[in-house]
């Protein structure tokens, strides 16, 4: 029997998904149900969720097979929807662990899988899954709404233990930030972090005519391998440098370092790092702007600004800080 997990959230005004809570909770108990065995379901998606239902088998077809899963792997779905993917997935996985937070997509899901020899292999976890406890898996599939891309590439991306890869569908212009390269356009704190940590590779690129409703946008499937072992760096640091610069990505580093307000949260930074190494501020006659003037003044950082920037170049910046006593977090 198909077991069916809810998560109790405590906290429900950071959801992404709870401005649409009432309106969904107005129409579930009015929208028809689909005929369950044969796959098509009238069910009404709810768009302001980010619901858009994959309908062309093919492309489901297609991204099933660019997850090359093992008869011994453990799948996570998140957001299954009526279970167009879902069952390619059963049929080719151990057990599919499914992620969802609209009650109605449970209830249509589970019809699919009654009293057939899936159902014994599906587990389904309700609830928001930027905050629910993932458990094991090896490979990840999703269909992922736009409200919560960013907040789940980053919650895959800190996961433990490691898994093997997950092959996402994201709008268009988020799919292409995370490969993006200094220069371009598209070039962000997420493309940065990302690649910091994980292989992105562009898959497929699939129309919006292959979804019911078709979003306003074109969306594209990736893939996003962990590098294992990670980068020896202190993530939290990382991001506290990498945000800080690409507030301003077109600026000049000294133009973004040097604001009063950042020469102070680094002052700050400064003294908290000596306090917990319960020792005295190193070269206390040397001011944070004294520092930020030598490093940036150097001739690989002079004048270059963060939106042209590589991984190893904001790596090494973030080590020269760090060996002369400045912390971004």
């Amino acid at each position: 029997m198909t077991k069916i997990i809810r998560r109790k959230n405590n906290s429900t005004s950071s959801s992404p998904y709870n401005a649409a809570l009432s309106s969904s909770s107005k129409t579930k108990n009015n929208v028809p149900s689909g005929k369950a065995s044969s796959g098509v379901n009238l069910i009404t998606p709810n768009t302001t969720l980010g619901q858009h239902f994959l309908k062309n088998p093919a492309v489901v077809s297609a991204i099933v097979a660019k997850a090359a899963l093992k008869p011994t792997d453990v799948v996570l779905e998140v957001g299954p929807g009526t279970g167009n993917m879902t069952i390619p997935l059963l049929e080719s996985s151990k057990s599919v662990v499914a992620v969802e937070y609209d009650n109605r997509m449970i209830r249509e899901l589970l019809k699919r899988v009654e009293g057939t020899s899936h159902e014994r292999k599906l587990r389904v976890l309700q609830g928001d899954v930027i905050k629910t406890a993932l458990p094991f898996f090896d490979v990840c599939v999703a269909n992922v709404p736009y409200q919560i891309s960013s907040a789940l590439v980053f919650k895959l991306l800190s996961h433990r233990p490691m898994f093997r890869c997950a092959v996402m569908m994201f709008q268009e212009e988020f799919a292409l930030r995370l490969t993006a390269r200094p220069g371009e356009s598209l070039y962000c704190r997420l493309s940065v972090n990302t690649q910091l940590l994980a292989k992105v590779d562009q898959l497929m690129k699939v129309g919006k005519n292959n979804f019911r409703p078709p979003p306003k946008v074109e969306s594209r499937v990736v893939r996003i391998e962990l590098r294992n072992p990670p980068p020896p760096v202190n993530f939290t640091e990382w991001d506290g440098m990498v945000r800080l610069l690409f507030n301003r990505k077109n600026k000049t580093l000294r133009s973004v370092l040097m604001t009063k307000a950042t020469i102070k949260m680094l002052e700050e930074n400064r003294r908290t790092q000596a306090a917990l190494m319960k020792q005295e501020v190193m070269d206390e006659g040397v001011t944070v702007e004294q520092i930020i003037e030598e490093v940036v003044g150097m001739e690989k950082w002079n004048g270059k600004r963060a939106a042209k920037l590589d991984l190893d170049e904001f790596l090494d910046l973030l080590a020269e800080f760090n060996k002369r006593g400045i912390h971004f977090a």
